[in-house]
């Protein structure tokens, strides 16, 4: 991909701000943080801004920025990781003076004034390596290729998922070689405290088996209410599920309160099998083998499973 029209907008202007989707992912995150980090490396005299109300629960990241609106409207607005409007978050993108998606879904929302989108691309960081990688003149700090190498490791499922390829590994082995500390990165992510770990037996001791190859778990508000766990970070414990070699689908659906009722969300995963066609269908959307599904009724979450099923029937 030639990125050469991304360096010269971002040149170009002195205001850059930098999105991401709702619930935010290692993905988005690391994107975000990574270009932000990026830009500011090479172009000190620029203002740069990560936006976002919320923040990713995996890792740790710095805080998000706060700009008035003005700002935005003066600004060059990049949107990474994000397939859809109506996911990124903070609306104020539509007012930014142009506006540049970067993604690797599958571009069934065209949006913006630029897209760089490779589906074929395993994670969002995968893209800005490449574009990091191309610009021979410029830094690519530790900091920078920390931030991207979170978010390639996390969306790959740690180089497990299908569209991991050669291009992904070369990126991964283009930020190691940046002096990244890879088994402390490793231990940030995905090292537990010692209720984390009692609540993923939990999990594991709660999921219901489908046809011996399709696993799923529900957590009502009570239930976490009771492990004073939140539904989001709870959704990150379904790695849990992933490690058992007849499971070829697995799934955790997590009940919350919100905008006025019950609702429930969901995080997806298969082996091969494609889910996140089924996703789209339920208020979601993602990658071919990790999607994630939202505010649905608990028929619908019903619903889901019985076409998840069938998919292995």
């Amino acid at each position: 991909m030639d990125f050469s029209a991304l360096r010269a907008d971002i040149e170009a202007f002195s205001i850059i701000t930098v999105y991401r989707h709702l619930n935010p992912d290692c993905d988005a995150a690391g994107s975000q943080f990574a270009l932000k980090q990026w830009i500011l490396d090479n172009y000190p005299d620029k203002q740069v801004y990560a936006l976002g109300t919320q923040k990713c629960s995996q890792g740790i990241w710095p805080d998000q920025d706060h700009v008035q609106d003005e700002t935005i409207r003066n600004s060059l607005a990049i949107i990474l990781d994000s397939a859809n409007t109506e996911r990124i978050d903070d609306s104020r993108w539509q007012t930014a003076r142009k506006t540049i998606k970067i993604d690797h879904h599958p571009n069934r929302t065209p949006y913006g004034d630029c897209m760089y989108v490779d589906q074929e691309a395993a994670a969002a960081c995968e893209i800005l390596t490449e574009f990091f990688v191309q610009q021979t003149d410029r830094i690519l700090s530790q900091t920078t290729a920390a931030y991207a190498y979170k978010g390639l490791l996390t969306d790959t499922l740690c180089f497990r998922t299908t569209n991991t390829t050669a291009n992904t590994l070369r990126c991964a082995a283009v930020l190691a070689s940046k002096g990244i500390d890879i088994p402390a990165l490793n231990r940030e992510l995905f090292d537990q405290t010692l209720d984390e770990y009692r609540f993923a037996n939990t999990i594991r001791s709660l999921y219901h088996l489908e046809d011996g190859r399709m696993a799923w778990v529900k957590l009502s508000a009570p239930m976490l209410e009771q492990y004073g766990v939140t539904a989001r970070n709870a959704r990150n414990y379904i790695d849990e599920l992933g490690h058992v070699r007849e499971f070829e689908i697995w799934c955790i659906f997590t009940e919350e309160f919100k905008e006025g009722r019950y609702q429930w969300d969901g995080s997806l995963r298969s082996k091969k099998i494609p889910v996140n066609d089924l996703a789209v269908k339920y208020n979601g959307g993602g990658h071919l083998n990790a999607a994630g599904v939202n505010h649905l009724s608990e028929e619908q979450v019903d619903s889901l499973i019985k076409d998840l099923l069938e998919r292995i029937s």
